[in-house]
């Protein structure tokens, strides 16, 4: 886990591609099974569909995922996905 003592915000969390919430979950170093674990009442399945583009969840839970995956990322890693994916 990465000190990020930089507070990563992102404007809107329902702006971002399926490809780079696959990209920002593997890059903070989760599998699936993973976020399963560190998020409560969040199944494999959901984050599947996320990542696939066949269905979104909502802003709330994606800030949650957003914000899980930003403590292990700095900002421009973060940045670098979400602008190019």
């Amino acid at each position: 886990m990465t000190d990020n003592s930089e507070t990563v915000e992102y404007a809107d969390v329902e702006d971002i591609s399926p490809m780079a919430w696959r990209l920002l979950r593997v890059a903070a170093g989760y599998e699936q099974r993973g976020v399963e674990r560190e998020v409560d009442d969040l199944m494999q399945a959901h984050l599947s569909m996320l990542e696939n583009g066949t269905r979104g969840l909502s802003d709330a839970r994606r800030q949650v995922l957003f914000d899980l995956y930003a403590v292990d990322l700095n900002p421009d890693q973060i940045n670098a996905i979400v602008t190019n994916f």
